[in-house]
């Protein structure tokens, strides 16, 4: 009996651990799910190339691994992994020259497939191979999962996922090794849907196996849930909304649908569905019928037109005669002339309306449902605030306030918002001007045969001659101020520059035909009689000018300069 007892003690004992044990390994599970992208703060190591040989420099221009190798990758410039390749034999050396990861087989990087810059490839993990099958290790050399794959690559758009071929089957692990979509698919793909706050992170996976009649496609969810089976012929996700519901057009024997989530809300029924992003709405045609449902499966146009088109947030609906019906967004019909489009400027108690009569086509501004506009504009665009760029009859741009005040006088042939930044750009071409406004519509500055460069930290204007730096909130700045942290500075005297310090004194005299600002690196360009030249930030001249570059600004560390080349990958030279 005492026996009896103990084993039913034993017994419970393994069935609570168990379940302890379960939970723990889905909380692991759960947390490995979620992911950090590397970020880069600062770059330490660059390739650099001589002979048709690559090795390594650091960020003060010295040369860590002698250019002796075929090729060489860097990951993550702020790590010292360098993959030299050379013949056949690859290997994984750090700054000491010291070969690492010497555990593992055929150490490689993994290529982004959508980025082209000098940062694509993954910055945190690395794909080894073992017998004949793949793994992944971390940049200290730590495994995070076994050789168990067949093959492993980067999935577009979603940096830190990566797509894996298991037993045949493809699924996607993160680059914490933890599964996100099971091996069971045939093909992955993104569905592509982006929001500004998160990039591609909510984005799910179009899923597809082979049957005798080809491709079936279904959807996983972010989660790894697969709401939709694979049974469609087709099948995209509707990407323009911001929303969190998933809506998922599919065809089924070639007629389409809708789900919502993982709930069908129209039915596949129909030859086709386009979704509206300015209505919100479906354009649908059944049989050789055109009709409008609303996002959520409900029919607000019957299909009774041979065609649909739709203008800012008004849908025009053809009969057979020819006669059109205007219908706002809901599906109600309007009085709205046939001849006239109006535009809601969203989040804002502007209208754009377009009226075209006689051939010409004119815009106005309503405000509050008021025309706020008296004169005759052949093209309106709202800006931002109370300000609109619009064109006058003589195709000269300019921008405008609510009260139709000129901000900016009618003068110019381009006219446009600088990215990132609320000023604005203008150019006029019979001047060969290009002047920079404020968000207040003040000018800033201008300069002849300009070209505009929009750094991070400030927009630099700047032609053969002149340089001019505004600061990101539109004011005109010295270089002293833009380069704070610099100790000499590019100072132009007559038609020469040289450097000066902060307080003006003269380093390096005026007999250039052009200079650049020292770097990041604390290094500068220097050019007479046509060549390139390097200084260090104290000003003194590293290499004389005798670099024959094809670029207005290089950019140099110590001896060597950067060449740009394939889809954004950089290496030095000199």
């Amino acid at each position: 009996m005492k026996n009896k007892k103990i084993i039913i003690l034993v017994a419970i004992i393994i069935i609570i651990l168990s379940i302890v044990g379960y939970f723990i390994i889905q909380k692991i599970q759960k947390e490995n799910r979620k992911y950090e992208i590397e970020k880069i703060a600062e770059y330490k190591y660059f390739v650099v190339k001589e002979d048709n040989k690559y090795g390594v420099i650091d960020n003060q221009g010295d040369k860590i691994i002698e250019t002796k190798y075929e090729d060489v990758k860097i990951p993550n410039p702020e790590k010292d992994v360098f993959i030299c390749y050379e013949e056949e034999n690859t290997k994984v050396l750090n700054q000491n020259k010291e070969e690492i990861f010497i555990d593992y087989e055929e150490i490689e990087p993994l290529r982004l497939k959508n980025i082209s810059s000098d940062l694509m490839y993954e910055k945190s993990t690395l794909k080894y191979k073992k017998d004949g099958k793949y793994g992944i290790i971390d940049f200290n050399g730590k495994k995070i999962t076994n050789a168990i794959y067949e093959e492993i690559d980067t999935l577009q758009f979603k940096e830190g996922e990566l797509i894996v071929k298991k037993d045949g089957k493809y699924g996607v692990i993160n680059i914490k090794g933890a599964t996100l979509v099971k091996t069971k698919y045939d093909k992955i793909e993104t569905d592509k849907f982006y929001i500004e706050e998160n990039g591609y992170k909510d984005a799910g996976y179009i899923v597809s196996k082979t049957t005798e009649e080809g491709y079936r496609y279904g959807y996983v969810n972010g989660n790894g849930k697969e709401i939709i089976e694979t049974k469609y012929n087709d099948l995209y996700r509707i990407i323009e909304t911001d929303e969190k519901d998933i809506y998922i057009i599919c065809a089924e024997n070639g007629k389409y649908g809708l789900f919502k989530n993982n709930k069908k809300i129209i039915e596949n029924e129909y030859q086709s569905l386009e979704y509206n992003e300015n209505t919100n709405s479906i354009i649908a045609l059944k049989g050789k019928k055109y009709g409008v449902i609303s996002i959520n499966g409900e029919i607000i146009i019957p299909f009774e037109y041979k065609q649909i088109d739709t203008t800012g947030e008004y849908i025009y609906a053809t009969s057979n005669d020819e006669n059109i019906k205007i219908f706002d967004s809901k599906g109600k019909e309007t009085n709205m002339s046939k001849d006239l489009a109006i535009i809601n400027i969203e989040d804002t108690e502007y209208k754009i309306y377009i009226q075209t009569a006689e051939g010409k086509t004119t815009y106005s501004i309503y405000k509050n449902n008021e025309e706020i506009t008296k004169n005759k504009y052949t093209y309106i665009q709202y800006l931002y605030n109370n300000y609109f760029i619009a064109c006058n009859e003589n195709g000269k741009l300019g921008i405008i306030d609510d009260n139709e005040q000129d901000k900016i006088e009618f003068n110019y042939n381009s006219i446009q918002k600088i990215e990132n930044t609320d000023m604005i750009e203008a150019k006029n071409n019979s001047t060969n001007n290009t002047e920079i406004y404020s968000n207040k519509m003040e000018k800033v500055c201008e300069l002849k045969n300009a070209r505009i460069e929009n750094n991070e930290q400030y927009i630099k204007l700047y032609n053969d001659k002149e340089i001019k730096y505004i600061s990101k909130n539109g004011k005109e700045v010295k270089n002293t101020e833009i380069f704070s942290n610099n100790k000499i500075f590019a100072k132009k005297s007559g038609d020469k520059w040289g450097f000066v310090d902060i307080n003006g004194n003269k380093i390096l005299e005026n007999k250039y035909e052009t200079v650049t600002e020292v770097n990041k690196y604390g290094f500068a360009g220097i050019k007479e009689n046509g060549k390139w030249g390097v200084i260090n930030k104290e000003g003194k001249i590293i290499i004389e000018p005798s670099y024959e570059l094809n670029t207005n600004e290089p950019i140099f560390i110590g001896e060597y300069y950067q060449v740009i080349y394939g889809n954004g990958e950089i290496y030095y030279t000199k």
